[in-house]
Parts: structure tokens; sequence; C-alpha cells
């Protein structure tokens, strides 16, 4: 049977890659494309979307979202949710950086994500996965191929064979930045869930991270499960107030919305303060936009209907605010228009390129 779809390429193939090309240059001057891509040495627009199942968009939202991926051109995607499996099983062991296909559910399935990133404009990235042991949480990097990060690694520790627990890290080394892709865990309800305690921890474990890599400028993105300022969510009052069955946590610090309380949200600001890091939507977008100024809605039916907040993020270190062009979130309104079937819509972050090589090694130190 004559195949349509090109494998995805694996680390190390000496397959022939195709080129880092914009959609309006690939019919173009040859000579201009190559003396581009020999200047652009490191990517400087990206897009983070929380999938909340990569696989069910694959199958239910693809053209709109390829659509968007044609448009924009971003030279890295970062996805979080992806919501599969890793490979290994039944006594072998797990390897959080493949897709499982141990049965024949999980081989179909696979073979649905590894045709759709092999078709344009896809194909023209390479992807790392860092998935959980169940159908739950993950992350992957798609990344165009002319882009070679130093390392990736996918903990907050920098061990290169250790997967942070449910797959919620990735982060890339290049030259003058580190880029960071993280699902941040979900604050949850209540304390006896020890859900409270794992968000401290996690908290922690970031500004542990923050303080170890500061030798490099960060962009950090992902869905942070965090709003930061009654600015960030549409019903500040709602979301302030908000109870799961009435139950109300021991310390005032952690009543509320999960994302919203006031404990999430000091935090969230002393870890931006001590990594010297600027909120890149916020540092262009001073003033509230209620159609189009929050990255997840709630459901359509019940007493979220309506309601949104801005949880997903590009943090860039300080060293770095100057080169942003843009920051913008792609979904409006309350029926998810640009959400392409998630609860999240993607967001995206554009940088100018480093006026000078001098000025590249200057931030860089």
């Amino acid at each position: 049977m004559k195949r349509f779809f090109k494998p995805i390429e694996k680390e190390g193939s000496t397959a022939a890659k195709k080129p880092c090309l914009s959609p309006e240059k690939r019919d173009g001057d040859r000579d201009g494309v190559e003396e581009e891509e020999k200047n652009q040495k490191e990517p400087s627009k990206f897009v983070t979307w929380n999938a909340n199942s990569f696989l069910l968009r694959v199958k239910n939202d693809w053209s709109q979202f390829s659509k968007f991926i044609t448009d924009f051109d971003p030279d890295v995607i970062a996805v979080q949710e992806v919501r599969m499996p890793a490979a290994g099983g039944k006594g072998k062991p797990k390897n959080p950086e493949e897709l499982s296909d141990d049965t024949k559910v999980l081989r179909e399935e696979k073979q649905i994500l590894t045709r759709a990133l092999s078709s344009p404009p896809f194909g023209n990235y390479r992807v790392w996965w860092s998935l959980a042991d169940s159908k739950y949480a993950g992350t992957a990097l798609l990344m165009k191929k002319c882009f070679k990060p130093k390392k990736v690694y996918f903990n907050l520790d920098k061990l290169a064979s250790k997967h942070e627990p449910d797959g919620r890290v990735i982060l890339a080394e290049f030259e003058t930045f580190r880029l960071l892709n993280t699902y941040s865990p979900n604050n949850g309800w209540k304390d006896e869930e020890n859900s409270f305690q794992r968000r401290r921890k996690w908290d922690k474990r970031i500004v542990e991270f923050l303080n170890k890599t500061s030798d490099k400028p960060l962009i950090w993105c992902g869905d942070l499960n965090v709003s930061h300022e009654e600015i960030d969510v549409s019903h500040p009052e709602f979301f302030a107030t908000a109870k799961l069955n009435g139950y109300v946590p021991p310390n005032k610090e952690d009543c509320g919305q999960p994302g919203f309380t006031p404990s999430e949200r000091v935090r969230f600001g002393a870890t931006m303060k001590e990594g010297r890091l600027v909120d890149a939507y916020r540092y262009l977008h001073k003033e509230q936009d209620m159609e189009s100024g929050f990255s997840w809605s709630g459901n359509p039916i019940g007493k979220y209907r309506g309601k949104r907040m801005r949880i997903d993020y590009f943090l860039v270190s300080e060293q770095l605010k100057d080169r942003i062009v843009s920051c913008k979130m792609h979904g409006r309104g309350i029926e998810l228009e640009g959400f392409y079937g998630s609860d999240h819509c993607p967001v995206t972050l554009e940088l100018s390129k480093p006026s000078s090589e001098t000025e590249q090694n200057h931030v860089s130190n």
C-alpha cells in the first residue's frame, strides 16, 4: 500500500532533512533562504498550547490547528497535556521519550499521531516527548529541524536520563538562552489530597532551578496553572470565593479557585522576582481584555460558563524583554473561538533577533 506520510525521523537519522522555510519562501530564491538560515542560529518564534489530549485534537480539530501553525510559522511549538502513555510495560522498563504501542489500540493511536506530525506543516519539525505512565499529563516539544539545541533535558534538575514525574518538563538549552516547557501541577481543592503540598514543592523547585540556571536568559512557557493578578481572571470575586462542595481549606491563603488562591499568587510573584522574569503578555498588554485576554475558559455549560483565566504564559528573563515583538493569545469569547477543541487556546511569542553578534554575546553573559 502506498504510504502517504513520512515517519518522524529519530535522533541521529541520516535521512535528508527539510530546510527551515517560511511558507512564503518555499518557492522563492534559495540563495536568500540559505543566507537567512545561516544567520538565524536560534529560534525566535514560539507557540505554547495545552492541547487537553493531543490525540483528540489530531482526530477532531487538526486542520484548524494546522492552518494556525502554517500561518504563524513558529520555530518551536510547546505542548502540554499530551495524554499519551509512555512506551514500555508488562515487565519492560518505561521509556518516557517514546509513545506506547504495547496494545493494538495504542499502536493505532501512535500511528494517528505519527502521521499527523509527519504531514505539512509539522513534517519540518523534530519532536521530543516526555510522557507519563498512563494517559495523563505529558509534554511535547516540536522544533524546526534547522535549529539544534545543545542539550534537551526532561526535568528541573538537568539530569538527562531522568524525567519529571508525569512528564511535566522539557528543557532545551541553546547557546544564548534556555527554553523551559512545563505543565505545572494544579494546586487542587483539598489539603487532605496533598495537592497543596505538591504545588508548594513544585514552586520551591522552580525557584531552585532559576537560581541554578541564572547564567543564561530563560524563556519559560506552558500551562503554569496560576493567574497572577485580578486582571488575569474574568470574574475575580467568583474565583476568589469558589468552593468545592462547600469545603473550606483550614488556611485562608489556600481558599478559592485553584490557580487563584492567595498563596499561589504570592508565590508566583515571588518566583518571577527571584528569577528576574517578565510576563511577556502583560509587558505588552497593560489593560484587561475581556474578549481575548484569557487562555483558559470553563465549561460552556454550568456555573463556569463565561468564566475565564489566564494560566498559560511566556515568562522571559529581563535581559530579553526589549526583544519582545509580540505576545498574543489566539482564542476569544465564551464560545471558545480559536481554542481548537481544547479548553486552552494557543499563546504565541515573537522575539526580535539580536541586532549583532556583540549583542548576542552580551545576552549570553
